[in-house]
């Protein structure tokens, strides 16, 4: 037998739709009901159905009296703050297209991405790097749409674009995924098969407001239930994280492995007894901190795969756990397989997880590389870049990257990017970097380089400041005598972490 999973498509989405529309559905009939919760170091914020649905619907009022029109991109350099998802969804209502992106992005970042996607302008808050761009809404500007009346929601087809985010591709340059507002809604597989979520839960998402992993898990996929979002303010440390469960009463905990990791170095955790699971995305999760949560907590973690051009589409969920060290099984209404070079795999062999060019989820392409987005599919399968093993009872095993990729703290980093950069280093002769383990579970990107006596590794960390965002940079430098090289001269990128750990080990 071949290694495709496939019981059936979803319940085609609904025409005309509007993904704002979809995730404010609930707002009518739940009006006072907590839609998000900020939990500060001592006391919360809360924001009702009927307060978030205000202020992104007289968001959109203000961006088309800007005299923005559907269609019209804008650019989002916006902080940790509730501003990010207010202005990502009165956008959306408004029928024009958000591009959030990370505030970690330097200025020189930014600038290509203005370059690139010419958006009609960017909105902007204080202290975050940006671009030259002759339209700029401030921070303030924003606020004040708030309170405007409510605009209609602009509906239409559910394939046309809703919003682009960036993601690092193995060409070495980050690509802009566009997603159409049919997403949202294929997003409900997600919520059955991973989250387990219904309107009585109260999820706390461990991400920063500004992040999308945040955006979708912890903030659109709870509204569009009817369920509370919880989103602790920036000033929060990681280690509270355990108290603010118990305090917020959150019933589903949300986090990259990282975080989860953290919170276990603490000595003492709170019991936390309306906590009914963990969810896991973003990096690989071990069986080490599944083992610890569970005996401290007394929670199951359950883990889930994708990518930004998907979002999740394979996961575990309390109805249907993993078995043995399996990721979990596609979600019903996914088609998905395992390829080989002429098609689908057998089952129990390995190969690359692909996912039918029909799913809701899919991207609608990479915008402006229609050459790019063709080459990431075989026939009618887009290829993903992980490699995976389906088993017999539908779950895939998880075997790595097919490329070089990076994980840094959940953030995909393409090692070609990275090197393209620090091309423009005077003196350096040759630089490569890699993700290497550093200790269990701890993975960090580290740059190997040689050069003249004046390229330092201070004067390196100096640069990469000026030029990556930080979950980019390298996180240690290391000057090579010699590059680990093939017989024709090609980099053996792979070879780099085992010389890594040996030259550790000497000191």
């Amino acid at each position: 037998m071949l290694s495709i999973f496939d019981q059936g498509p979803p319940p085609p989405c609904p025409a005309p739709f509007n993904l704002a529309a979809y995730v404010l559905r609930a707002a009518p009939e739940r009006a006072e009901h907590p839609a998000l919760v900020i939990p500060g170091p001592t006391d919360d914020t809360l924001w009702s159905y009927s307060a978030v649905e205000a202020a992104v619907r007289g968001i959109a009022t203000g961006l088309l009296r800007a005299g923005f029109t559907p269609g019209d991109m804008l650019l989002m350099r916006l902080g940790n703050t509730i501003d990010f998802p207010l202005a990502f969804l009165g956008a959306i209502a408004a029928g024009l297209v958000p591009i959030p992106t990370s505030a970690q992005l330097t200025q020189h970042e930014v600038e290509r991405i203005i370059t690139e996607l010419s958006p009609a302008a960017v909105i902007r808050a204080p202290g975050i790097a940006s671009g030259s761009h002759p339209r700029e809404i401030q921070l303030s500007e924003l606020i004040d749409m708030r309170h405007l009346p409510p605009a209609d929601y602009a509906l239409g087809e559910p394939d046309r674009i809703a919003y682009v985010v960036y993601t690092s591709g193995t060409g070495g340059r980050p690509r802009a995924v566009a997603h159409a507002h049919r997403a949202i809604w294929a997003r409900r597989m997600m919520i059955r098969d991973w989250y387990d979520l219904g309107p009585q839960d109260r999820l706390l998402h461990a991400g920063a407001f500004n992040w999308t992993f945040t955006l979708g898990t912890g903030i659109m996929d709870p509204l569009s239930v009817g369920a509370t979002a919880i989103i602790p303010d920036p000033t929060v440390p990681l280690e509270s994280l355990p108290r603010i469960l118990k305090r917020t009463e959150a019933t589903i905990f949300a986090a990259v492995p990282g975080a989860y990791r953290k919170i276990l170095k603490a000595p003492d955790l709170p019991s936390l007894p309306r906590l009914r699971h963990g969810l896991a995305a973003g990096e690989k999760l071990s069986e080490e901190i599944c083992k610890e949560w569970m005996q401290r907590v007394g929670t199951r973690i359950y883990e889930a795969f994708g990518m930004s051009e998907c979002s999740t589409f394979i996961s575990a969920a309390p109805h249907r756990p993993a078995m043995g060290n399996a990721l979990g099984t596609p979600q019903s209404g996914r088609r998905v397989a395992i390829l080989a070079p002429d098609g689908p795999a057998p089952l129990g062999e390995e190969g690359i997880i692909a996912i039918h060019r029909d799913d809701p989820g899919l991207m609608l392409g990479y915008l402006n590389a229609a050459e790019e987005t063709s080459a990431r599919f075989q026939a009618d399968w887009f290829l993903t870049g992980d490699r995976g093993i389906m088993e017999e009872s539908g779950q895939i095993r998880y075997m790595g990257r097919n490329d070089d990729m990076m994980n840094a703290g959940g953030f995909r980093v393409s090692p070609l990017e990275v090197e393209k950069a620090f091309a423009e280093v005077d003196g350096l002769r040759q630089f490569a970097v890699c993700e290497v383990e550093v200790k269990p579970d701890v993975r960090i990107i580290v740059g190997f380089f040689s050069g003249r006596e004046d390229v330092t590794e201070a004067r390196l960390q100096a640069f990469a400041e000026t030029e990556l965002a930080e979950y980019k940079r390298p996180k240690i430098y290391y000057r090579l005598a010699e590059f680990p090289t093939n017989p024709n001269g090609k980099l053996l990128r792979r070879a780099l972490p085992d010389l890594f750990r040996a030259t550790q080990t000497k000191d």
